[in-house]
């Protein structure tokens, strides 16, 4: 075998290379393209990707290829395949691991699930909320056992002013317990040993200086004392001792339209109420001062875990006790109208605790829906308005059924909760400042009867007050940050 060494294409495959040697025997017809034993095939490596491979591969791998954010994901998951530098030199045409990544990553469009939804840290406890609002009502039982043992007409002024700065001394006693709170349960405890007793004390000293010191004093301390210890048993969620301390109460008065108990059953019930609670609220102080105490800087009140935080100034707490005066004036001003209504109110505090949980809810997930500030702004509009119509909705034929004007109650109603929102994000000032002034107004026209005349100024001042907190709960609540 002699001669030259032709190279041609072998037909129509490009990655074939046949080199035939020429030979002197004597040929017989055949196709030019033909290979007989002369040549010789040799195979070569493809020339770039093999688009159709890729493809499967990308096809198989698009849901984890899809939420990659680089190239250099999808190297790592190939890696992770098995993928090894031959097969994909072999198998698909690329010349390195990279190199196909980046041809997925280009095939595949881009998909950003959502992620999978947690608990909603805002789930209201529906039990604990029902039962805040009867243990609120409850008290008032007392009065109804013990009414015909005292005139009560003479000593109402005592029990109300004593009643008003046990109000606003709790609510800032409970706000500044609950700041302590971070530091631990113990300081929590430690701070509301001390406040409780000192409230009582100055709501007792202020009923006997507004009415005179006598026959009511006992029973404006037995007051004082029962709602400084019932405002420690709710502040430290400890709801059904306090309903299990009130059983006698609760039994007295369950008997009065059949049976008549007698005066040393009416003032004997309720003062074993009073003993029952005082001595559970001892031993949940006692528990909870025998838990370890805060350690480092919270436990000395210096340090960043301190500032501000651990120990706070006590002017902190100072709107949330002018806002429990200014409603416990406006909740009065309703009183002295229809009795039966603040009765409704109080019930629904309960209530109004739970939309308030919920509303922080519905608020994080619309932050989690929403796309612009703009989106997010309607969308808390919508659950402002959807929680606050789901509380005042109830109270009308509640209004209509206890005989009282719906326009007041509703009004009242919506300037407490939406002042309750604003603190419960710490907006304290403005629901103090407006509800001062919505109780000053309504005040000044009762005391000296002016036009409108008492009712009608009440509705228009607490429905102004309400759109005035409405504004400021879209304004202050209707951005992601206080949510976030």
């Amino acid at each position: 075998m002699s001669g030259p060494i032709s190279l041609e294409p072998g037909g129509a495959e490009q990655d074939t290379l046949a080199l035939r040697l020429a030979d002197v025997r004597p040929r017989r017809r055949r196709p030019r393209w033909a290979l007989d034993d002369s040549t010789l095939a040799i195979r070569l490596p493809l020339r770039g990707p093999d688009e159709e491979a890729v493809s499967r591969l990308a096809a198989d791998l698009a849901d984890r290829i899809g939420p990659a954010v680089h190239p250099y994901e999808v190297a790592a998951l190939l890696e992770a395949e098995g993928l090894t530098a031959g097969t994909i030199k072999e198998r698909y045409g690329h010349p390195d691991l990279f190199s196909l990544a980046a041809a997925l990553y280009e095939r595949v469009p881009r998909t950003f699930p959502e992620p999978a939804r947690g608990p909603d840290p805002w789930r209201p406890d529906t039990v604990r909320c029902l039962l805040r609002g009867v243990l609120f009502a409850l008290p008032g039982l007392a009065y109804l056992l013990t009414a015909p043992l005292w005139d009560a007409g003479a000593h109402a002024s005592a029990l109300i002013v004593a009643g008003l700065v046990s109000w606003a001394w709790g609510q800032a006693l409970g706000h500044r317990a609950h700041l302590r709170m971070v530091a631990g349960r113990r300081e929590a405890a430690l701070t509301l040993l001390v406040g409780a007793p000192a409230g009582a004390v100055l709501a007792t000293a202020a009923g006997a200086v507004s009415g005179g010191v006598g026959p009511v004093t006992p029973v404006v301390a037995a007051q004082s004392l029962y709602l400084a210890a019932a405002g420690v048993l709710l502040v430290l969620a400890r709801e059904r001792l306090l309903l299990a301390a009130l059983t006698p109460l609760i039994a007295g008065a369950a008997v009065l339209p059949w049976w008549e108990p007698g005066e040393a059953a009416r003032a004997g019930l309720p003062a074993l109420a009073l003993l029952a609670a005082l001595a559970v609220t001892g031993r949940v102080l006692w528990t909870a001062l025998a838990g370890p105490a805060a350690s480092g800087a919270a436990a000395s009140g210096s340090g960043p875990a301190a500032s501000g935080v651990v120990r706070p100034s006590p002017l902190r707490s100072l709107p949330y006790g002018l806002f429990g005066l200014a409603a416990g004036l406006l909740v009065l001003l309703e009183g002295r109208r229809e009795p039966y209504a603040v009765i409704v109110l109080t019930v629904s505090m309960g209530p109004a605790e739970w939309l308030l949980y919920r509303y922080r809810g519905l608020s994080v997930a619309a932050l989690r829906a929403a796309a612009t500030p703009a989106g997010f702004l309607l969308r808390s509009a919508g659950i402002l308005g959807l929680c606050l119509a789901a509380y005042l909705l109830p109270l009308w034929p509640a209004a209509l059924l206890t005989g009282a004007a719906p326009a007041a109650l509703l009004t009242l109603a919506a300037v407490l909760w939406t002042a309750l929102l604003l603190q419960a994000f710490g907006a304290a000032w403005p629901s103090a400042l407006v509800c001062l002034a919505t109780a000053a107004g309504a005040g000044a026209v009762t005391l000296l009867d002016a036009p409108p005349g008492p009712g009608a100024a009440l509705a228009l001042s607490c429905g102004a007050a309400a759109l005035c907190l409405t504004g400021c709960a879209l304004w202050r609540l209707g951005r992601p940050a206080p949510h976030a």
